[in-house]
């Protein structure tokens, strides 16, 4: 036995047949010396020859009992016992059998009383955790109806909270997740300086940082009676400091111009008059001043031209006019006219738009309104049309064009839902806009055409994302200081990535390279659902087909997707600094460190193969799908064999090896790789 632990299984079998076989090898000799000393006749050559080979029939049958009563139950026994520490709800497979079977009524009492215990708690604690969980639902509900982005940091500038508006704020930055420092999100020196003064008493200070492209304004404030936790509340703020410096700065600039022009003006018109009623006047200078008079009065048209669009960006950059898509303002208008006989039926392609959509759908619905009694139909068509630098909305309808006339009274109409009640002339200059009537080619339909200021921006909008099942995590609050030493901190209280990768093929020395790459965080010992990493890889090589038949991605799927040197820096971001996790790590952290990868990844590595190893040496099967089911652990379906999906398993692998490791006094980082590098073997290194 080695390190008081049961030797392997292979051992076992090896031993056994050695002494069996030397055994019955030395019989037959035996056997043979005394026949041909003696040579018995009969029933004593018989005895002799039987006598002979019973020592070592007697270790192979010995052997065989033991095996099939006594080791193999014991396997078992390791194997539950192992479910059982995990996960105490897990599934019996391996009830006693063989020399063991006395031991089931005690282990089924041992287990019932287990969790018998654990259901007692559970009811005890059972009203304060309903009253606790109808607060998290309270509080994640708000969270993800909240517009105003929120994250809320400990004392150590760990986040502990944020919501769904300041995901979107700051969609795919690495530096966006629980457990993350604050400095990898906004990493602006006025920012920490600014957090290190606040005072306790939850007075706010204000501040404009940049981000990007961008200008936040961040409002913060340290939450009083807390341990140094600090609520940050964001707003962008580059839409209005872009508009005083663009087009509110250009009217400014504007104004200086036209007042000179206006002058000159006034003055060569003023000459020109007293020109006139004067006798002796040469006629060159006339011809001056009314040069004068015409360059001015160009300058000054050119100058009204120049306000003019200055004037039409401040209404597009207003800030009730935001990007709409088309298909939402239909649906949303026929929601409207539900209980209304007009129908409106959307063609062609849907674009997007500025505009105010409250006001629109008020103003559309009226129109709607008098156009059905003009038209004397209740069936509307609608489409955009894009332009230079317009879109052009139009409602379709058989019929004859509207007179001019009659569309410039229809937009004195007031609209009495709305604030102010203003009329629909005044929201189609809101919108920069007019309106006009015109007919189709096809002789039948005519249009009425509204234009709205474009949107460079092409797709469909993205899929609304579900709500994230983590929004907080207030236990990261509890954690060791982020600069504490990384070998002594707790296994629980690491920060832990845990990747796998897919691959062209297993040759990695021989030219085969990564095709996807996926990744899942673990954060106060907790998975979280949708913190992932996964990409695609261009291996700049065909994927032969033999790799495709088991993880299913082709040549079609990696076309267009980044090589692996662009794809790792943003792994590094990602891991930022966590402890990262594989399953037989050699061959992953191989693929992704191959020659020329630029990028080294130098962090602790956990490996759940050797773990496992470490802790069932006696155990046969260490691979993901035979520890899946050891732990009863399970791939969803479509899962298995893609980056993101192992990396899952291997995540929920760990968490389930974290109570094993703690009932062996295994309960640091350093212990637990010191544990891992006892299996590590030359075969390992070989690999």
């Amino acid at each position: 036995m080695k390190g008081g632990k049961l030797p392997k299984r292979q051992r076992l079998i090896g031993l056994w047949l050695l002494l069996s076989g030397i055994s019955l090898l030395g019989g037959a000799i035996f056997a043979a010396w005394l026949d041909s000393l003696f040579q018995p006749q009969g029933l004593a050559r018989l005895v002799l020859w039987l006598g002979c080979f019973s020592g070592g029939g007697t270790i192979f049958l010995v052997g065989l009992l033991l095996e099939r009563m006594l080791f193999t139950p014991l396997r078992h026994l390791q194997v539950q016992l192992a479910r059982l520490v995990a996960n105490p709800d897990a599934r019996e497979d391996y009830p006693p059998e063989g020399w063991l079977r006395g031991l089931g009524p005690d282990l089924m009492r041992v287990r019932e009383a287990w969790r018998s215990d654990r259901a007692r708690l559970a009811t005890a604690h059972a009203e304060g955790a309903r009253s606790a969980a109808r607060i998290r639902q309270e509080l994640e509900t708000l969270l993800q109806v909240l517009d105003t982005p929120l994250l809320l940091c400990d004392y150590h500038r760990r986040l502990l909270l944020f919501n769904q508006a300041a995901e979107s704020l700051f969609e795919n930055h690495p530096g966006l997740g629980l457990g993350k420092r604050l400095d990898a999100l906004l990493p602006v020196s006025s920012l920490q300086d600014s957090l290190g003064k606040l005072p306790d008493n939850g007075s706010p200070r204000e501040l404009l940082i940049p981000s990007n492209e961008r200008w936040l304004h961040v409002n913060m404030r340290r939450v009083p009676q807390s341990n140094g936790e600090t609520l940050l509340t964001l707003t962008d703020a580059t839409t209005a400091w872009t508009s005083e410096m663009g087009a509110r700065a250009g009217l400014a600039e504007r104004v200086a111009p036209l007042r000179r022009h206006s002058a000159s003006l006034a003055s060569a018109a003023e000459a020109l008059g007293s020109a006139r009623h004067a006798r002796h006047v040469d006629d060159s200078l006339r011809q001056r001043l009314e040069t004068v008079i015409g360059e001015e009065c160009s300058a000054l048209g050119s100058e009204i031209e120049n306000l003019g669009r200055l004037i039409e960006d401040m209404q597009q950059q207003g800030e009730r006019l935001v990007p709409l898509w088309s298909n939402d303002l239909w649906q949303s208008l026929n929601e409207r006219l539900a209980e209304n006989p007009i129908n409106v039926v959307p063609i062609g392609m849907p674009a997007w738009f500025k505009g105010d959509a409250p006001t629109l759908l008020v103003m559309l619905e009226a129109l709607l309104e008098r156009l059905s009694q003009h038209a004397d139909t209740t069936d509307f068509e609608s489409e955009l049309l894009l332009g230079n630098r317009r879109v052009y909305l139009d409602l379709i309808w058989p019929g004859r064009p509207l007179p001019q006339r009659e569309l410039a009274a229809w937009g004195e109409q007031r609209l009495e839902t709305l604030p102010l009640s203003p009329r629909v002339g005044d929201l189609l200059r809101q919108h920069a806009s007019d309106a006009w009537s015109l007919a189709d080619p096809d002789g039948i339909h005519a249009r009425l055409r509204l234009p709205l200021p474009a949107v460079e921006r092409v797709g469909a909008p993205p899929s609304q994302l579900p709500p994230r099942p983590e929004f907080h995590d207030f236990g990261i609050a509890d954690l060791p200081p982020p600069d504490a030493e990384l070998a002594q901190r707790p296994l629980r209280a690491l920060e832990v990535v845990a990747f796998d990768t897919e691959t062209t093929g297993l040759e990695l020395r021989r030219g085969d390279t990564v095709i996807s790459l996926g990744a899942c965080r673990i954060v106060n010992a907790r998975l979280l659902a949708s913190d992932n990493f996964d990409v695609r890889v261009d291996p700049g090589k065909p994927i032969p087909p033999a790799s495709t038949a088991i993880h299913g991605i082709t040549d079609d799927d990696v076309a267009g997707a980044p090589p692996l040197p662009v794809i790792l820096p943003r792994f590094r971001d990602y891991i930022g600094d966590a402890v990262i996790l594989a399953h037989n790590a050699a061959f992953d952290l191989l693929a992704l460190q191959s020659p020329g990868s630029g990028v080294t990844l130098e962090m602790p590595v956990l490996d759940t193969l050797l773990i496992s190893r470490a802790l069932d040496e006696s155990l046969d099967g260490h691979d993901l799908d035979t520890l899946a089911d050891r732990y009863d652990l399970s791939f969803p379906p479509g899962t298995r064999h893609t980056a993101l999906g192992d990396a899952r398993v291997t995540a929920e692998l760990w968490l389930a090896l974290l109570p094993r490791l703690e009932a062996r006094g295994i309960e640091t980082l350093e212990q637990a790789l010191m544990l891992q590098a006892t299996a590590f073997d030359k075969e390992d290194a070989c690999t």
